[in-house]
């Protein structure tokens, strides 16, 4: 079982070290475990923290109490907590991942030459993987089994605000990789809430380390991109933007948008900003903003949506590029689908964005000329998530445009090598 403490820095430096050696050690009898060793694990993990759901909420109550007294926000404090419910979709992201086909091995291209040379291209494992995060406990699950089916080692940094529930759902991820045989510290927890443990990811651990991947605010991801001496894929900000076009169902347009504000204001695909075609304002633009009231759901909004709805802040230069993860929404007025792309790409951080619209030529427009990792149609902006996309689950929605994009699962975590065939042939 992982004992939580306060280490000095040269006690983090060496436990940190010694924590990169032993991913390397497990990274080659991970690389080559077969999909029914993995599964294995994956189920066992999975049964354990069923097991284990009094053991995992009285260390997530200790997390909320301390949360609590030092003041954290609703937002985080969501993030936070679990519930009955809450573990079990953990372990059922699990159960999907391991129901996930196993892509090391996979053949993702194949060509003959015309000198006989048969060429492929397969799936790799990345090699060992460091996950930094902040509140979300589940990311411990999430991550830990996404890496393992990509038969990747992983050492993963939770927050220290959730370090009790992350420790009590590692103790159940360290029960399945023994269940099935692989090695335990295939999947490692950072036992220190010193924040130098982190340095010591970002510099590699003396080469052990071959990506790293943050999931949390603008500070953590902005220290990362930084301070990082190995590649990153970065989950930045959900500054996500709701277009109502003119073209618009009024009825869609109102459900679509209580959701992908209200569903959950606290995750990354939440609706930052929502903006109206300024022709159907008239019609659509009360009703909207009245259910989102309705809600529970603060407005900020530009001038001339004050004129139409009073129920509003106005709003400021700052609300255009604010990922508030609370019931509050950003509201403007743009003169059709040309204004809604101008403000996207000004504003945007490139996470998700949304058009409700009947035009298909306004919808086609939408997807070709917006630069962002998730575009939706007639679709709510928290369907962005790795779950929803018949992933298993995600370790985070990918912002940047090398390698990984959008939500990263278990095929993002793999890269590829060649594989050539001959019978004697000889470079000329």
């Amino acid at each position: 079982m992982l004992t939580l403490h306060e280490k000095s820095r040269d006690d983090t430096v060496a436990t940190m070290a010694d924590i990169g050696r032993r991913a390397r050690a497990a990274a080659r009898p991970l690389a080559i475990a077969t999909t029914a060793a993995k599964n294995a694990a994956l189920v066992a993990m999975a049964d354990a923290i069923i097991a284990r759901e009094q053991d995992i909420l009285q260390a997530n109550a200790i997390d909320v109490a301390n949360g609590a007294e030092a003041g954290l926000s609703a937002s985080f404090m969501d993030r936070l907590k679990l519930n009955p419910a809450r573990i079990r979709a953990m372990a059922d992201g699990i159960r999907e991942i391991a129901d996930l086909r196993d892509p090391v091995g996979d053949v993702i291209a194949a060509w003959d030459r015309p000198n006989g040379l048969h060429i492929e291209r397969v799936r790799t494992p990345l090699g060992v993987v460091g996950v930094i995060y902040e509140s979300r406990p589940n990311v411990t699950a999430d991550a830990g089994a996404l890496c393992l089916k990509a038969g990747n080692p992983v050492i993963l940094r939770g927050g220290s605000d959730s370090l009790n529930s992350s420790s009590a759902i590692h103790a159940c991820l360290v029960d399945g990789l023994n269940a099935a045989g692989l090695p335990e510290d295939a999947i490692q927890l950072v036992p220190t809430t010193d924040r130098a443990a982190v340095g010591e990811m970002l510099k590699g651990l003396g080469g052990n380390v071959d990506v790293i991947i943050p999931r949390g605010g603008k500070s953590l991801v902005g220290r990362v991109q930084s301070e990082a001496r190995v590649p990153v894929f970065a989950h930045l900000e959900g500054i996500c933007h709701l277009y109502i076009d003119r073209s618009a169902d009024l009825d869609m347009a109102v459900k679509i948008a209580v959701n992908a504000k209200m569903r959950r204001t606290g995750v990354c695909g939440a609706a930052e900003t929502l903006l109206v075609d300024r022709s159907v304002a008239p019609t659509h633009l009360v009703p909207i903003l009245d259910a989102l009231r309705a809600a529970g759901c603060e407005i900020h909004a530009d001038q001339d949506v004050l004129k139409l709805f009073f129920d509003a802040r106005p709003a400021t230069d700052a609300d255009w590029v604010t990922e508030y993860l609370d019931a509050i929404i950003a509201v403007k007025l743009v003169d059709g689908i040309s204004g809604a792309i101008e403000h996207i790409e000004t504003f945007s951080s490139h996470h998700t964005e949304a058009i409700v619209a009947e035009d298909a030529q306004a919808v086609e427009r939408f997807f070709n000329e917006i630069d962002s990792a998730i575009l939706l149609h007639n679709a709510s902006t928290q369907f962005a998530d790795g779950g929803e996309f018949g992933m298993g689950a995600e370790i985070g929605i990918a912002t940047g445009k090398m390698h990984a994009r959008g939500p990263v699962g278990v095929e993002q975590l793999t890269s590829f090598k060649y594989r050539v065939r001959g019978s004697g042939q000889v470079r000329p």
